[in-house]
């Protein structure tokens, strides 16, 4: 499972809620974001975090990690820049996220969890990956 996150798009909450109840054992994850964003979140050793600065610096690095396949996706951010890279995936897709782009909304599974609850993220891991 690829798990993309953009720190720089959510809250430090969202992103502390994410990281309760991902599956890092299965979980290939990529963090972008200024480096006043990555530290506000203690991320797992095995994470690939990139710091970078700058108007869709974040962005473009994760999007370059990206790789496509049937597995399944998180994208950790509500940026419409990735409603194509979403949309496309073979695999089922997770958005996570407060506020996400509409053309995200249609991609895959949203859940803020927040407002959803971790819960919300553990049920839908536990959905795809065939637990």
């Amino acid at each position: 499972m690829q798990v993309l996150v953009d720190a720089d798009n959510l809250t430090p909450a969202r992103l502390r809620a994410l990281l309760r109840a991902l599956p890092l054992d299965e979980a290939e994850l990529v963090v972008a974001g200024s480096p006043r964003a990555l530290a506000t979140v203690a991320w797992p050793a095995r994470a690939d975090v990139v710091e970078v600065e700058g108007w869709q610096r974040a962005d473009a690095a994760l999007a370059r990690r990206y790789r496509r396949s049937t597995a399944p996706l998180v994208l950790a951010s509500g940026d419409g820049d990735f409603s194509h890279l979403a949309s496309t995936h073979a695999g089922p897709v997770l958005v996570v996220s407060d506020r996400p782009a509409s053309r995200l909304r249609a991609a895959g599974t949203v859940v803020d969890p927040v407002i959803d609850g971790v819960d919300a993220l553990r049920h839908w891991f536990d959905a795809v990956l065939d637990r």
